[in-house]
């Protein structure tokens, strides 16, 4: 019996993730996210309060994530009701927080481990 089991969860399919889904770049810092029928704001994690230019952080990340991208999110905190997490795109696991200190957008939190390389 435990065999038949075993043989019928090795033939069900896997079921793509769902992530949830960015509505709007905010600011270079925060992003709008909906997951489902939700709508909550979400600071990215991994980073510095001051960044060297905020416009062109703000840039790269509005080309990074356009209105409906799915992504992935790891919660590191909550600062007075905004998640700050570490925000991963779905279709490729680019982590949005390394790739903006790779292109020097943003100071990285060394609270994050060692800064990524790039």
């Amino acid at each position: 019996m435990a065999l038949l089991l075993c043989l019928g969860l090795l033939m069900v399919p896997a079921l793509p993730a769902n992530g949830a889904e960015v509505l709007q770049v905010r600011s270079s810092t925060l992003l709008q996210i909906g997951d489902r029928n939700r709508s909550y704001s979400v600071r990215l994690g991994c980073r510095r309060d001051s960044d060297p230019d905020p416009d062109a952080a703000l840039a790269w990340l509005r080309g990074q994530l356009p209105r409906g991208t799915r992504v992935n999110l790891l919660p590191l905190d909550n600062d007075q009701g905004t998640l700050v997490a570490r925000v991963r795109r779905l279709d490729d696991g680019l982590d949005l927080s390394v790739g903006l200190a790779q292109a020097g957008l943003i100071e990285w939190d060394d609270a994050c481990g060692a800064p990524p390389c790039p």
